[in-house]
C-alpha cells in the first residue's frame, strides 16, 4: 500500500472532519460544557497530528510503521465525525431517548484515548523522524516510463509532430511557447522528443537544442542552473550565497544575454509547478532570434494561466483506434505483430479499457507478451485489471504513473476527485449533480463572496484541467454537461476507495466485506442489503432497496432509476440527517407531509417523478437550496405542453435558501388570490440562481415580473404560458430585469418583444418558442455581445430575417424552426463570423438557400429538417461546410459528410 496515497487520505479526513468539528462547536450553542471543551480538545489534539502528517508529506518514504499509524489517525477522524452526526440526530428528534453505546461524553473520551495512543505511538517509534528531502516535492522520475521513449515503436503522433515541427520553424523573431498538455501516460514527452529528433529542426538548430527534466523534485535554481550548464554558459565571478540574488544573476546577466542573438530550441519536461514557470520565463529574450520553448505538463491550469500572443497551447488527444490496435498488437506479439483470430474479441475488450491511453496500450501489451496467448489468460487479465493495477499487482508501474497526478492534489480534491469511484464506467455523471453532491458531503469549502455552487465548480474546473477528470459532453456555453474518468483512472482510484474505506462499490458476484467505517456504498448490480452505517448510499438501477435504521448517519441518499412505485416511509422515519435525496426517474407520485423532518435537505430531486404537488411540510426545510420536481411528458400530444410542473404550497418564498426551483405551475384550481399570492410572493427569493415557470395565466405577467426584479442573482429563467394561445405579458419588467441573466426561455405568444431583454449583456442563449411575434426580434437582440445561441421556432410571422454586419460577434448556434411566413434570410458579409452550427426547419416558403451563407468561415454543420431544396444552389453555396444532414419525415439523409 503507497504510503503517500494512504496518507493523503488520511489527511483528507482529518481536514474535512476539522472543519466539521469547528462548525458543530460554532453554531451549537446549546452544548453543555463538558462536552464543548472535549470536543475542542478533540480539535486541538487532531490539528497537533495534522501538522504531523504534513510535515511527514515532504519525507522520504517511512515505510509500514508510518502506513499503520495513519490509517489509525484516519479511523479516529472518521470516529469523531460519527460522534459530531450522532449528537445532531440527538438533535433532530428531541422527543426519543438518545441510544448509544456511551452517552456522547463517554464517546469522546474514548475517542481522546485513542488520539493519545496514537501519539504514543509516534513517540515509540522513529518513522517520523525520517531525513527531509532536498525540497518540499517529492521525487517522481522512477516512475516515468521508458518504453513511451523508443521513438522506433511510436505511431499515431506523425501529425501532432508535423504540426509542432511546423511551428518551431516558423520565422518569428522572439520568444514562442508551446504547452503540450495530456493526461498521465499519454505520450507528451513522446510528442516532444519526436520534435527535437525531427531532422529539419536538428537543420534549422543544428546543436541549440536543450532538454531539461523538470519534474517536482526540481526548485527553479536546480533548473536554471541546468540551462546555464546546457547552454553553454560560464560563471566568471563568485556565486552569492543569497538565492534570490543568484536566480536574478542567472537569468538576468546569463540567460537573457546568452540567448540574444541565438536560435534555441529547448524543453522543459514534466513541469509540475506553476511558480517555476512563472519565475524562469523571465531568464529569456522576448525579442531575439527564433527560440521556441516546449512545456510538457499535465497541469491545465499551468497552461491556462499563460497566456498571451506568444503562448500556445497544444492538448494531446488518445490514439485513434486503429492505431491503439496497431501498437498493442505490436507489444503483445512482438514476433510478427498479428493479433490471432480467436485472441481478437478479448483484445478489443482490453483495447476499450486502454482508452487510447498509450502507457496502458503498452505496458499490459508487453505484459501480455510473457503470458501464453491463450483466451482464458486474457481474459483473466481482463477481468482483474483494478487488482492488477493495485502497489502490489503485475500492473503497478500503471498506478505510479497515473498515481503522481492523484498526490499532487490538495487535500480537499483529493476526497473530489476519489468521488468518481461511486459511478459506473461508462456512465457520465451530469455536472450539476456532481458538484452538488460534494457540497452534500461536505467536501467544498466556503469561500467568501461566493456560493458554495459556485465555489464547487472551480474544483470541477482544476480538476479537468489537471487532466484528471475529462469532460464528455460540453454545453453551448463551452462548460461540460457530463463528465467522467479514463477507464484505467477509474480502476485506480477504485482500488484507493476501497482500501481506504472512502466507498466500497459492488458490482455483482460475492459481496465485498464492509468494514465499520465503510463510508460510501455504490450498488451497481443485483440487490443489496445495507447492515452499516454508511454516509452515503447510491444504487443505479437495483430492484430491491431495503431502507432503515441502519441509514440513519446517511448523508446523501440517489436511487435514481429505481422502480419505486411509493416513497419510502424509513427516509422520513430514519433519515433524519440526510442532504442529499434523488428519486429521479422513479414511479413515485407523491411525497408524505413527515417530509419535514427532514430539516439538513439540500438538493430534493424528484425529476421525472410522478410528482405534482409538493405539501407545505417541505417549508420547514430552510437550508433547503435546489428544489427540482418537473418531468418530460414525451407522449403530451402537444409539444407545448411537454413540461410538466408541479403546485407549489402557497408560502413557498419561506424557502429563503433556494437557488433552483423548477417547474412551479403558476396557475391552479383554487381561487384566483391564491395563486397571486405565491407568485407575488417568489420576489422572497432572492438567491435564486435558476427559476422555472410553467401553466403562466396573462394577468400574472406583471407580479411574476415584479417578482424576478427582485432576484439580482438570477442566471437562468424559463416562463411558458398557460396554454399556446395565451400571451405572455412580461412588459412590466423595465426598471429592474435580472442583468445577470445568461440563459432565458419563453413559450407562448409575445404580443411585443420585451424591450428588457435587449439590456441583459451576460445573456448567452435565448429561445423563444410559440411566441408569433410580428416584429421582426433581430434587432433587439444583435447587439448582444455574449450571446451564443439563439432559437426561433414559431416565434416570427414576419417574411425575412436579416443579419447586418459585425453583429452577433459570438453567436456560434442559430436554430430557426417553423417560420411559416419565412422565405428570405440575409447574412451580409462580416455578420454571424463565429457561427458554428446553423438549423433550418419547416420553413416551408424558404425555397432559396440564405443569401451570404457561403461567407460562413466557420460553420461546421447545417441541419436541415422537412425542407424545400434547390438542390444545384445548394451544393454550389456551402461545399465548404464539412457536415450537412437533411431529414425528410424523420428520416436522416447525410447529404455531405468529411
Amino acid at each position: 500500500m503507497d504510503p503517500e496515497i494512504v496518507g493523503g487520505i488520511a489527511g483528507g479526513a482529518v481536514s474535512y472532519v476539522l472543519l466539521k468539528l469547528d462548525a458543530f462547536v460554532t453554531k451549537e450553542l446549546n452544548l453543555k460544557e463538558n462536552i464543548n471543551r472535549a470536543l475542542r480538545d478533540l480539535g486541538i489534539e487532531l490539528r497537533s497530528i495534522q501538522n504531523l502528517m504534513k510535515e511527514s508529506a515532504s519525507k522520504d518514504d517511512p515505510g509500514d510503521n508510518y502506513t499503520g499509524w495513519i490509517q489509525e489517525v484516519r479511523d479516529q477522524a472518521y470516529a469523531i465525525e460519527d460522534v459530531l452526526d450522532l449528537f445532531k440526530l440527538h438533535q433532530e428528534k428531541p422527543w426519543r431517548p438518545f441510544q448509544s453505546l456511551h452517552p456522547i461524553d463517554n464517546l469522546i473520551n474514548d475517542i481522546e484515548g485513542s488520539l493519545l495512543r496514537i501519539e504514543r505511538t509516534r513517540k515509540r517509534y522513529s518513522f517520523i523522524n525520517f531525513t527531509r528531502t532536498n525540497s518540499g516535492y517529492y521525487t517522481d522520475h522512477h516512475v516515468r516510463m521508458a518504453p513511451l521513449f523508443n521513438l522506433d515503436t511510436v505511431v499515431g503522433i506523425d501529425e501532432p509532430t508535423e504540426k509542432l515541427v511546423t511551428w518551431a520553424l516558423e520565422e518569428k523573431q522572439r520568444l514562442e511557447v508551446m504547452f503540450v498538455v495530456g493526461m498521465a501516460g499519454s505520450g507528451k514527452t513522446t510528442l516532444a522528443h519526436s520534435v527535437c529528433e525531427s531532422q529539419r529542426v536538428k537543420e534549422r538548430f543544428k546543436d541549440d537544442r536543450v532538454w531539461i527534466t523538470a519534474s517536482k523534485s526540481k526548485t527553479t535554481l536546480d533548473i536554471l542552473i541546468l540551462l546555464v550548464e546546457k547552454i553553454g554558459c560560464t560563471i566568471t565571478q563568485r556565486a552569492p550565497a543569497d538565492v534570490v540574488l543568484l536566480k536574478q544573476i542567472l537569468k538576468q546577466h546569463l540567460l537573457n544575454q546568452h540567448l540574444l542573438d541565438k536560435r534555441y530550441v529547448i524543453v522543459l519536461d514534466d513541469l509540475w509547478v506553476k511558480e517555476v514557470w512563472e519565475s524562469l520565463k523571465d531568464a529569456f529574450p522576448k525579442n531575439g532570434k527564433d527560440i521556441r520553448i516546449i512545456i510538457t505538463t499535465r497541469r491545465g491550469d499551468i497552461a491556462n494561466s499563460c497566456t498571451g500572443d506568444s503562448v500556445d497551447i497544444r492538448k494531446i488527444q488518445p490514439l485513434s483506434p486503429a492505431w491503439a490496435k496497431h501498437l498493442f498488437h505490436q507489444k503483445a506479439f512482438s514476433t510478427n505483430g498479428t493479433c490471432p483470430p480467436d485472441l481478437e474479441e478479448v483484445s478489443e475488450s482490453i483495447l476499450q479499457e486502454c482508452d487510447g491511453l498509450p502507457l496502458g496500450i503498452i505496458e499490459i501489451g508487453i505484459f501480455l507478451s510473457l503470458k501464453s496467448p491463450t483466451k482464458s489468460q486474457w481474459k483473466t487479465l481482463h477481468d482483474s485489471l483494478e487488482s492488477e493495477l493495485r502497489s502490489t499487482g503485475e500492473l503497478s508501474n500503471i498506478r505510479k504513473v497515473l498515481s503522481t497526478s492523484y498526490k499532487d492534489l490538495p487535500y480537499h480534491l483529493k476526497y473530489c476527485f476519489l468521488y468518481m469511484s461511486i459511478f459506473p464506467e461508462n456512465n457520465p455523471v451530469k455536472r450539476r449533480r456532481l458538484v452538488r453532491l460534494w457540497i452534500a458531503e461536505g467536501f467544498v469549502i466556503e469561500k467568501r463572496g461566493r456560493t458554495l455552487e459556485e465555489v464547487g465548480e472551480e474544483y470541477l474546473s482544476e480538476l479537468i484541467d489537471r487532466n484528471l477528470i475529462k469532460a464528455n459532453e460540453l454545453d453551448f456555453d463551452g462548460l461540460p454537461k457530463s463528465v467522467g474518468v479514463h477507464s484505467l483512472m477509474l480502476k485506480m482510484i477504485l482500488s484507493i476507495a476501497h482500501e481506504e474505506n472512502f466507498c466500497t462499490v459492488y458490482t455483482g458476484g460475492a459481496p465485498r466485506n464492509l468494514t465499520w467505517n465503510t463510508r460510501r456504498l455504490s450498488i451497481q448490480k443485483q440487490d443489496f442489503e445495507v447492515s452499516h452505517h454508511v454516509r452515503s448510499f447510491f444504487s443505479f438501477g437495483i430492484a430491491k432497496i431495503k431502507i432503515d435504521s441502519n441509514f440513519k448517519l446517511l448523508n446523501v441518499l440517489d436511487i435514481q432509476g429505481t422502480p419505486l412505485e411509493e416513497f419510502p416511509s424509513a427516509i422520513t422515519k430514519f433519515l433524519l440527517l440526510l442532504r442529499y435525496l434523488s428519486l429521479r426517474k422513479t414511479n413515485i407520485k407523491s411525497i408524505p407531509s413527515s417530509f419535514s423532518n427532514l430539516r439538513q435537505l439540500d438538493t430534493l430531486d424528484l425529476k421525472q417523478t410522478l410528482v405534482t404537488k409538493v405539501p407545505k411540510a417541505v417549508l420547514q426545510l430552510e437550508k433547503l437550496r435546489h428544489l427540482l420536481v418537473y418531468r418530460y411528458n414525451m407522449e403530451s400530444a402537444l409539444p407545448f405542453d411537454i413540461v410538466q410542473g408541479f403546485k407549489a404550497p402557497k408560502r413557498i418564498s419561506e424557502l429563503k435558501n433556494l437557488q433552483t426551483l423548477s417547474f412551479v405551475k403558476a396557475s391552479v384550481q383554487r381561487r384566483m388570490s391564491w395563486h397571486m399570492r405565491m407568485i407575488q410572493g417568489l420576489d422572497n427569493l432572492t438567491q435564486l440562481r435558476k427559476l422555472g415557470v410553467v401553466e403562466l395565466a396573462k394577468e400574472d405577467g406583471a407580479s411574476l415580473c415584479h417578482s424576478i426584479g427582485k432576484m439580482s442573482n438570477l442566471r437562468s429563467l424559463s416562463v411558458a404560458s398557460l396554454s399556446m394561445d395565451v400571451p405572455l405579458e412580461l412588459d412590466a419588467m423595465t426598471k429592474n430585469p435580472p442583468v445577470l441573466l445568461q440563459r432565458l426561455y419563453l413559450k407562448g405568444p409575445l404580443q411585443k418583444f420585451p424591450c428588457w431583454i435587449s439590456s441583459l449583456s451576460d445573456l448567452m442563449r435565448i429561445r423563444l418558442k410559440w411566441s408569433s411575434l410580428t416584429e421582426n426580434p433581430i434587432p433587439a437582440l444583435q447587439n448582444l455581445r455574449h450571446l451564443v445561441e439563439l432559437q426561433l421556432l414559431q416565434a416570427y410571422t414576419g417574411t425575412q430575417l436579416k443579419f447586418e454586419s459585425r453583429k452577433f460577434p459570438q453567436l456560434k448556434i442559430l436554430d430557426l424552426q417553423q417560420l411559416e411566413q419565412l422565405s428570405s434570410i440575409v447574412m451580409e458579409e462580416g455578420s454571424l463570423r463565429c457561427l458554428q452550427k446553423l438549423i433550418i426547419g419547416q420553413c416551408s416558403k424558404l425555397v432559396d438557400v440564405p443569401r451570404g451563407i457561403d461567407k460562413l468561415g466557420h460553420l461546421q454543420m447545417l441541419v436541415l429538417y422537412d425542407m424545400p431544396q434547390n438542390a444545384d444552389q445548394l451544393r454550389r453555396l456551402v461545399h465548404h461546410i464539412p457536415c450537412i444532414h437533411s431529414y425528410k419525415h424523420g428520416q436522416l439523409q447525410v447529404f455531405k459528410e468529411d
